[in-house]
């Protein structure tokens, strides 16, 4: 029997007390994420996080600490005969010369924006996962 798993990579990036989200648009549907996406064949969890930042912001990471990795069992929201897994890393900048207050979305259709962590709750996001994770990133100590 095939078992048909999407494996999800995200990054969560906290400067200045705020998180970096992502706005995007995919099968006519809009959702708010952390940035990230899928793993490609070959590649290792940390090595598609750093890919998907390069991607989609031009910004190069370093790759911190594990947050989160699912651990229930999540339908995909894009093809139901898949099951949902992702991967949740603390991610910082990795060049110290970089403005993180203008970081911009490089894709068309994507959006990138700074939420206030202390203020950032379930709501801000699309996806039973990344709702389920919101608690775990509130934890985190900001850096400035």
């Amino acid at each position: 029997m095939k078992y048909p798993f999407n494996v999800r990579v995200y990054g969560a990036l906290i400067f200045d007390n705020k998180i970096l989200l992502s706005t995007e648009s995919y099968q006519n549907r809009t959702f708010t994420k952390l940035p990230g996406g899928g793993l490609e064949f070959g590649e290792g969890l940390r090595e598609c996080v750093e890919r998907e930042f390069m991607e989609e912001l031009a910004l190069p990471v370093t790759v911190e600490a594990h947050i989160f990795t699912t651990d229930f069992f999540q339908r995909s929201a894009f093809n139901d005969k898949e099951q949902v897994l992702s991967v949740y890393f603390r991610v910082s900048a990795a060049e110290n010369n970089i403005n993180l207050k203008d970081i911009m979305a490089r894709e068309e259709g994507k959006e990138v924006f700074w939420k206030d962590l202390e203020s950032l709750s379930e709501n801000d996001f699309t996806f039973p996962i990344d709702k389920y994770v919101c608690q775990f990133l509130k934890e985190i100590k900001t850096i400035s």
